[in-house]
C-alpha cells in the first residue's frame, strides 16, 4: 500500500464511520478495487484508522464526556449486546467481512429500510425532549449488534434503533456517535489483538509506521467534518438520500458479480 491509497482509505473511514452507509463496506469496497484487500497489513490498517474516527467524537463532545459517571453507565448498558454477541460468534462475523455478496445486499436492504424510515417514524412522533435512558440505550444496544453483518452500518443500525424509542432525529443520531467510541474502541482493539499482535502477523517498518499515523489523522479530520456536516443535514432533511445512496451502490455491486467480476477478498 502506498501514501495515497492509505489516504484514500483514511478519507473512505472519516466519511462513512459515523454516517448510515457502512463504512466496513466501504472500505472492503474501495480495498477490493485498489486490488490490495488480501494485504496483511491494509487489514491492520483498515481497523488501526478508526481510533482517529473515534476520537474526533471525543473531541467534537468532549462535555458529554465529561459530565457524569451516569453517562458511561448507560454507554456500558448499550455495550453489552455486542459484547456477548461478538464473543459468541466473532469467527462467524470475521468470516462474512470478506464476502462482497453480503456486503451488497445488505447495502440495499439497509437502503430500503432508510427510504422507509421517514415515513415509519416521522420527526414529528418523536417525543423532542426525550432523553436516551439505561431502557433505550440497551434497544439501542440490541439494534447494534444487526450492524456486525458487513454492508449494515453501525450507524444505520443505531440510530434506528433511537428512532424506534420516540427520539429525534439529532438525538438518536448523537447517541450513535457516543456508543460508537466505546464500542467501536474495543471491538478495534479486540481484534488487533486477536488477529495481529497475538498470531505476531504484523512486524511494522518505518514507513508502515508512517502510514498508520496519517491514516489516523486523515481520519480524524474527516471524521470531524462529516459528523458535524451529518447532524446538521438529517436533523433538516432525513435519512432518504443516504438509503438511494447505499441502493445504488449495492446494486452496482450485485451486477459486478453477476457478471463474474472477481471483487471477493482474497
Amino acid at each position: 500500500m502506498n501514501f495515497w491509497e492509505a489516504v484514500l482509505l483514511a478519507i473512505v473511514e472519516g466519511l462513512t464511520e459515523f454516517l448510515p452507509v457502512s463504512s466496513t463496506g466501504h472500505l472492503i469496497i474501495v480495498s477490493t478495487f485498489l486490488d490490495i484487500a488480501g494485504n496483511d497489513f491494509v487489514k491492520f490498517f483498515n481497523v488501526n484508522i478508526q481510533f482517529g474516527a473515534i476520537l474526533s467524537v471525543v473531541v467534537l463532545y468532549y462535555k458529554r464526556f465529561f459530565k457524569s459517571l451516569d453517562f458511561y453507565f448507560k454507554l456500558l448498558a448499550g455495550m453489552l449486546p455486542a459484547v456477548v454477541v461478538g464473543l459468541l460468534a466473532g469467527d462467524y462475523i470475521d468470516a462474512l467481512l470478506e464476502n462482497v455478496w453480503v456486503v451488497s445486499v445488505s447495502l440495499i436492504v439497509g437502503g430500503w429500510v432508510l427510504v422507509k424510515i421517514d415515513d415509519w417514524l416521522p420527526e414529528g412522533s418523536a417525543m423532542p425532549n426525550k432523553e436516551v435512558g439505561f431502557r433505550e440505550s440497551f434497544i439501542i444496544g440490541c439494534f447494534q449488534c444487526i450492524a456486525m453483518i458487513p454492508g449494515v452500518s453501525r450507524s444505520a443500525a443505531t440510530i434506528i434503533g433511537g428512532l424506534a424509542q420516540k427520539l429525534s432525529r439529532i438525538t438518536a443520531a448523537e447517541f450513535s456517535f457516543f456508543l460508537a467510541v466505546p464500542t467501536m474502541f474495543a471491538a478495534s482493539a479486540y481484534k488487533l489483538f486477536k488477529d495481529f499482535y497475538k498470531s505476531g502477523s504484523i512486524a511494522l517498518s518505518s514507513e508502515e509506521w508512517l502510514l498508520l499515523l496519517t491514516g489516523n489523522v486523515v481520519a480524524f479530520v474527516v471524521a470531524m467534518i462529516a459528523v458535524k456536516t451529518f447532524i446538521t443535514y438529517v436533523g433538516r432533511h432525513g435519512f432518504k438520500v443516504f438509503g438511494y445512496y447505499r441502493i445504488v451502490l449495492g446494486g452496482i455491486l450485485l451486477i459486478l458479480l453477476l457478471l463474474g467480476i472477481d471483487l471477493q477478498m482474497a
